[in-house]
């Protein structure tokens, strides 16, 4: 009897991030034959010098996801949509704000907008993407549970507070990319006025250190192997201080970073290293 011996290798899922913070943001999610850009506060010259370093092809990415409407997440949008050909997704209000705001110089073509519904699984190639609702001051915001390669991704960004469909995906993620923007005792006594301080304190802005440490501890499953942190501050955050704090938060619930889990900081302006999701 002949037996068939075969080389195939199940397809891998990789994430690389472009840059996290207020100065851009961009995520990239991909296999060997597709991929996904999340956010595009990252230029289009810039973001292929990166694949080029990375010895990607630009042409491995098919579709676009917008978190929400904030210049530091679409300012380049309509730039990197018209000249890599990629169909955008994300809500009407996001589309709306994407239209209304000025930092975005060249808008998305009306043939490549997709609308993005809450709750509604969305099979895009390789991936099955559902969105769900993230509170922040925005036109909308929504992070994102991805799944593909036998794995779930979950992106949680500019966060105001943790809402029960944010805990829910948080449960189902093998992996999380969720926001530590501030230490609450750095941005009360720095130089921000009142406003700008309550803005991002007031459960509509942005998650701090210890509100992240907490949203991780009281909703992760056994599932849950690597946590980055995304989005700091640059003027109320460290990533040092940011990681010890949401490190400290999980010790007190019996879990410990490089046991339980992994944890790392997502860098501002700068690319990280190629992380393989494998569970």
């Amino acid at each position: 009897m002949l037996s068939l011996q075969t080389n195939w290798i199940p397809p891998m899922l990789k994430f690389i991030s472009f840059g996290s913070g207020s100065s851009g943001n961009c995520y990239l999610l991909y296999t060997d034959d597709d991929a996904l850009l999340i956010d595009a506060g990252v230029g289009v010259r810039t973001l292929k010098k990166h694949f080029r370093d990375y010895g990607l092809p630009i042409t491995l990415v098919k579709r676009l996801l917008i978190t929400h409407d904030h210049a530091d997440h679409i300012k380049c949008v309509g730039s990197i949509s018209h000249d890599l050909h990629l169909p955008v997704y994300a809500t009407e209000a996001v589309h709306h704000g994407i239209d209304r705001n000025y930092c975005v110089t060249r808008k998305v073509d009306p043939a490549d907008r997709h609308i993005v519904t809450k709750g509604q699984p969305m099979t895009l190639g390789r991936f099955v993407v559902t969105a769900f609702e993230v509170p922040h001051d925005s036109s909308d915001n929504v992070g994102y549970l991805i799944e593909a390669c036998g794995v779930t991704f979950c992106l949680i960004t500019d966060a105001g507070c943790i809402t029960p469909q944010m805990a829910e995906s948080i449960q189902r993620a093998n992996f999380l990319v969720i926001e530590a923007n501030h230490d609450r005792e750095m941005l009360m006594a720095g130089p921000y006025p009142y406003h700008l301080k309550e803005r991002i304190s007031n459960g509509t802005g942005h998650l701090s250190n210890s509100a992240c440490g907490e949203a991780i501890a009281q909703n992760m499953s056994e599932q849950l192997s690597h946590v980055w942190l995304c989005h700091l501050s640059e003027e109320n955050n460290h990533p040092e201080l940011a990681r010890k704090t949401v490190e400290a938060t999980l010790r007190s619930y019996g879990i410990v970073v490089g046991k339980d889990l992994q944890l790392d900081v997502l860098k501002r302006t700068m690319p990280t290293g190629i992380f393989t999701l494998t569970e």
